[in-house]
């Protein structure tokens, strides 16, 4: 009795230590042309209990974005390169992060009380781990993305010590991530610029010997927004799933990739505009070709057939 009476002060300490501020996270948000979404978010991100610092890369909005942020958020870091730089503009407000923690975070999405801090946790107890990655809600619905499905089911074996399902990728709208991990591997491809940008730069990092997991106590908050092409992101989603695929997957597997994808997409003239883009870019892909050692494709063979029954990876829109 007097074990658990002694227990509990200590309980009660930690807990409100996580309800407290937290120093090692720093959130990176990228938007463009979303000025509203991107306030709720900063809002949002300011009434967190762990008060992190935050980061803004704006690709070149016209709607005022930047000026708002500036007006409304002084605490914020923003950061206006001039162009739209897509997902390098995480590679921007990186080199700015000084924690050793890196929370991704979409100008329409948002992280839960609590949630940061338990990532920073685990990350802490777990050098090898490089990146964790948020259960996804969506609102105002408040039902589970379709793509948590696939993250809780993943294929992949991992080491007993991982606090979740093994990943062969991550949403960089969903996760927290080693901000010496993420540069190391050199961030985000500047020639893929958006749309399925993570499954290249999360290879590299279980190449390098990192891992990566799906933890559901994690969660984030995902409000879509309603400025959004859905089938510009579809063009530039199936080229760079055909450009990550010749640069990193075995000639044998990247065929049969290619192959696949060829005969199940739509034949649209957005999917034919996504191949005629693949293919005006084989010069640099081979160029920069680096094929991944047996061990990983083996993980991406058992990723690509359990895709190949997920809703929520169809390139359609």
């Amino acid at each position: 009795m007097s074990n658990e009476a002694d227990q509990a002060p200590a309980a009660r300490a930690k807990d409100e230590h996580r309800r407290g501020p937290d120093s090692r996270t720093t959130v990176v948000v990228i938007t463009k042309d979303r000025r509203e979404e991107l306030l709720r978010t900063l809002r949002t991100l300011r009434e967190l209990p762990e008060r992190p610092r935050v980061v803004v890369t704006d690709n070149a909005s016209r709607d005022g974005t930047a000026e708002a942020v500036a007006r409304l958020f002084p605490e914020v870091q923003l950061l206006c390169p001039g162009e739209n730089l897509g997902a390098v503009g995480r590679n921007l407000a990186v080199r700015h992060v000084r924690t050793p923690y890196v929370a991704f975070c979409d100008d329409d999405t948002w992280w839960e009380p609590g949630s940061l801090c338990r990532a920073a946790d685990l990350l802490d107890a777990h050098p090898p781990l490089a990146a964790v990655t948020a259960r996804i809600v969506v609102e105002p619905s408040g039902e589970e993305d379709p793509v948590v499905a696939e993250l809780r089911d993943s294929p992949l074996p991992g080491p007993d010590w991982l606090p979740g399902p093994a990943l062969g990728s991550f949403l960089a709208a969903a996760t927290v991530i080693r901000a010496d991990a993420f540069r190391g591997a050199g961030g985000f491809h500047p020639g893929l610029w958006l749309g399925g940008e993570e499954e290249l730069l999360a290879t590299d990092l279980l190449t390098q010997g990192h891992w990566l997991c799906y933890v559901p106590e994690l969660t984030i908050h995902h409000a879509a927004s309603k400025a959004r092409d859905s089938t510009h992101r579809r063009v530039l989603g199936l080229r760079n799933t055909l450009w990550f695929t010749w640069l990193r997957r075995p000639w044998r597997s990247a065929l049969r990739r290619t192959g696949h994808l060829l005969r199940t997409v739509p034949h649209d003239r957005p999917s034919l505009r996504a191949v005629a883009q693949a293919v005006q870019g084989l010069p640099w892909v081979l160029r920069q070709r680096a094929p991944v050692p047996a061990a990983i494709e083996a993980r991406l063979v058992a990723l690509e057939e359990a895709r190949r029954h997920s809703t929520a990876r169809r390139y359609v829109g």
